[in-house]
């Protein structure tokens, strides 16, 4: 019926804007430095004051998050430690966890929840389907909101890992060549922050920020492969600690491992390229084939049709 699918689209939309809500937010080019505000602030006539400086945040950043940072304050106090780990590790891999935090996510859960749920009740209150059909409705839909942020975390983490390990080859080539020409190896770090914006080189800046701060270059890396669980990440961090601890040539170590990178992103292009032919045959056998048929077969099928009706008139 046209309400039902009104209704479910709306929830939809709705989740979507509520999971955009919690998982957006600026992206490193978008922030702005202390230097920007204070320039912003240079050209004004008089200092903003505190209501305007509000008022000219957007009406997510006023209402919803606070909205949203209560509940979660409230669901934390109700959920698990566990929980809150394994998610909190899941928005780590998916670099998100700067922008949202381990009860914000499950508070959108719990409202996406809520929202498809009363839709679906909704659904069954006016849908004229059989009564079983409805109920049953109900718990699929509010499951489907509640596992939805999931799904599009899922995602975020496979789509951040395929760019890094994209990324991961070229990067190291800078590196190589930074290295080589003379640059300490933080200093080749920054110019491949400056060089490129991806999710490899935010990384990287972090890592600058945490050593700035006082971390040791061995644990801010080791965190850095953490966080992005790559397994050529975690071979390249490895083989930098050892270096270190040894005394090797840095120079050397990101020659070497600048080569294999190279040499895997082949191997898996030619994977990739053995895969497709498997993969083009499903929807060749059940897509094309059945319209050649049709194209072929069909003019023969009708000259047959014809021939039998006249000779069936003929008797």
């Amino acid at each position: 019926m046209p309400s039902t699918g009104i209704i479910i689209g709306i929830a939809v939309v709705l989740g979507v804007v509520i999971i955009g809500l919690g998982m957006g937010g600026p992206g490193k080019k978008e922030e702005e430095s202390i230097e920007d505000r204070l320039a912003q602030l240079g050209t004004l006539e008089k200092p903003p004051s505190l209501e305007d400086i509000e008022l000219s945040l957007p009406f997510t950043e006023r209402v919803l998050r606070p909205r949203l940072r209560d509940l979660a304050e409230y669901i934390s106090k109700f959920t698990p430690d566990q929980t809150l780990t394994r998610t909190r590790r899941k928005l780590e891999l998916a670099g998100v966890s700067r922008r949202i935090g381990a009860t914000e996510f499950l508070a959108i859960r719990y409202v996406l929840t809520a929202v498809f749920g009363i839709g679906a009740i909704v659904f069954a209150a006016t849908s004229d389907m059989e009564m079983i059909k409805r109920l049953g409705a109900i718990p699929v839909l509010a499951a489907l909101g509640n596992f939805l942020p999931v799904l599009m975390l899922g995602s975020r983490i496979s789509s951040r890992q395929k760019e890094i390990v994209k990324a991961l080859p070229d990067v190291m080539d800078l590196l190589t060549i930074c290295v080589e020409a003379g640059l300490g190896f933080n200093a080749a770090m920054s110019k491949v922050v400056d060089k490129w914006d991806n999710e490899l080189t935010h990384a990287f800046g972090r890592v600058l920020q945490e050593i700035q701060l006082g971390k040791t270059r061995r644990e801010a890396l080791r965190g850095m492969a953490d966080m992005m669980d790559v397994s050529d990440v975690s071979t390249f961090v490895a083989a930098i600690v050892q270096a270190d601890a040894l005394g090797v040539s840095i120079a050397k170590v990101l020659r070497i491992q600048s080569d294999q990178l190279r040499v895997r992103r082949r191997q898996r292009a030619e994977e990739a390229a053995r895969k497709a032919p498997v993969m083009i045959a499903l929807p060749t056998v059940l897509l094309i084939f059945p319209a050649l048929l049709v194209i072929i077969l069909g003019p023969a099928v009708l000259l047959l049709m014809e021939i039998f009706q006249g000779v069936n008139i003929g008797l």
